[in-house]
């Protein structure tokens, strides 16, 4: 079974997620923690539960999914798993982090890419990468078809998606990956994204403003 636990860190209020099975192995997606506070609350929380990190998982590498890269390393031993066309943006975050005014320590190298439809197994829990650029250059989701919850990075968002003004950034791309490749998803798959409330796949195709039906009246 699929449990998750979410926290809600840093300056810029990123979702960093917690997944694990039954028998305690765990996987650390987007850990956003920026503070001895949240990196404490963290720790306690894995402590308290008795869990077994033994992934680190990055949707993409924008500063504020990246912070806590390094805590998770130093901690647990663990080396982010993400796509080679985040590599850049990964390895800039302490110029990123000096231009927003963010103290940051720089991510420890990736321990592997992954590519499109990947299987990553966390015991029984099976994900599958599903390749979403668009809001950055090497964006991927993370699929669980069995519990049907996604999470998504910031792909897709309750009411919106994610900005395509950064570098790497494009609507155009963003719409595609959205239509091709999440909303073919069963319409309750749940949705967690990297800022804000879950959501579902269903209520994005009726309802959201950019790229649901609802797009067309704009």
């Amino acid at each position: 079974m699929t449990h998750q636990k979410h926290f809600e860190f840093n300056p810029f209020s990123e979702n960093t997620y917690i997944i694990y099975n039954d028998a305690k192995e765990a996987a650390i997606i987007d850990p956003g923690c920026s503070t001895q506070e949240e990196c404490k609350k963290l720790a306690d929380f894995i402590k308290n539960e008795r869990l077994k990190p033994v992934l680190l998982l990055n949707t993409h590498c924008h500063i504020d999914h990246v912070l806590g890269n390094y805590f998770v390393y130093t901690e647990y031993g663990l080396a982010p798993i993400l796509h080679k066309d985040e590599l850049v943006l990964l390895q800039t975050l302490p110029q990123v982090a000096a231009f927003y005014g963010v103290d940051a320590t720089p991510s420890p190298e990736p321990l592997r890419f992954i590519e499109e439809h990947d299987k990553i197994q966390l015991g029984d829990i099976t994900l599958e990468v599903l390749y979403c650029p668009g809001h950055s250059p090497g964006g991927v989701c993370f699929y669980d078809a069995k519990a049907k919850k996604l999470w998504g990075g910031d792909v897709l968002f309750r009411d919106s998606i994610g900005r395509t003004d950064l570098p790497g950034g494009d609507f155009d791309t963003l719409e595609y990956n959205i239509h091709s490749k999440l909303f073919t998803l069963p319409d309750d798959v749940e949705v967690f994204s990297g800022h804000g409330m879950p959501t579902t796949i269903g209520y994005e195709k009726i309802n959201n403003p950019f790229v649901g039906k609802a797009s067309l009246n704009r």
